[in-house]
C-alpha cells in the first residue's frame, strides 16, 4: 500500500507539472481566448488532480500515515479549491469594456504564485510518502552498523587503532580487565 501511495503522489505531481504546460497552451493559443484554449488545463486542475488527491489521501489513511502525511496528502485539495476561486475572481475583475483590470492581473498572478505553492506542497508529499515506504528497506542496511557503533570502545571487534595491539599484550594486566577503555587511554600506551 505505501508503493502505492509513492506512484499515486508522484503522479499528482506530474499531473501539477503538466498544469503549467497547459496553462501555457492556453495562453499562446492563436486567437487567444478561445473557448478550448485552456480545456486541459480545466479538466486537469477541475478532475485529475482532485481524484489523484483523494486517492493519495485514501492510500495514506491505508499506509497507517501519520497524521501530518495525511494531512499533506488532503491540502492539495484545498489549494485547487483556491486556485479555481482565484481565477473566477480574475476573471471577474474585469471593466466596464470587458478588459482585464489592474487588480484582476494581480488576483491573476496569485493564481500562478499559488499553483508554485500547490507544486511544492506536493513535492513535500512525495517525500513523505518515500520516507514512509523506506523503512523496510533502509532498517535492514543499518541494522547491522548500529550495534557496532553503539558498542563504541567496549567491543573487542571493534579494533582502536594503534592501541589494539598494546591491548592484547596488557590484556593480563588487572587495570585492562577492569575498565575496558583502558587500554585506549594515553597512560596505558605508555607502560607498553
Amino acid at each position: 500500500m505505501r508503493k502505492a501511495f509513492v506512484v499515486a503522489s508522484s503522479l499528482l505531481l506530474v499531473a501539477f507539472a503538466l498544469q503549467f504546460v497547459f496553462a501555457a497552451v492556453g495562453a499562446f493559443t492563436k486567437p487567444a481566448g478561445g473557448d478550448g484554449s485552456y480545456a486541459l488545463h480545466s479538466i486537469t486542475g477541475m478532475a485529475v488532480i482532485p481524484a489523484l488527491t483523494v486517492l493519495c489521501t485514501a492510500l495514506a489513511l491505508l499506509s497507517r500515515a501519520p497524521g501530518k502525511v495525511v494531512g499533506l496528502a488532503i491540502l492539495p485539495l484545498g489549494v485547487v479549491l483556491l486556485q479555481v476561486l482565484l481565477a473566477a475572481l480574475a476573471n471577474a475583475l474585469t471593466d466596464d469594456a470587458g478588459a482585464t483590470t489592474p487588480v484582476g492581473l494581480v488576483v491573476g498572478g496569485l493564481h500562478a504564485v499559488n499553483g508554485i505553492v500547490a507544486v511544492h506542497l506536493v513535492v513535500g508529499l512525495v517525500r513523505a510518502a518515500r520516507r514512509l515506504a523506506a523503512p523496510a528497506a533502509a532498517a535492514s542496511p543499518a541494522a547491522p552498523a548500529g550495534p557496532a557503533s553503539s558498542a563504541g570502545p567496549a567491543s573487542p571487534a571493534v579494533p582502536a587503532g594503534p592501541a589494539s595491539s598494546t591491548a592484547s599484550a596488557s590484556s593480563a594486566s588487572p587495570t585492562a580487565s577492569a575498565s575496558p577503555a583502558a587500554p585506549a587511554s594515553s597512560g596505558e600506551l605508555g607502560r607498553a
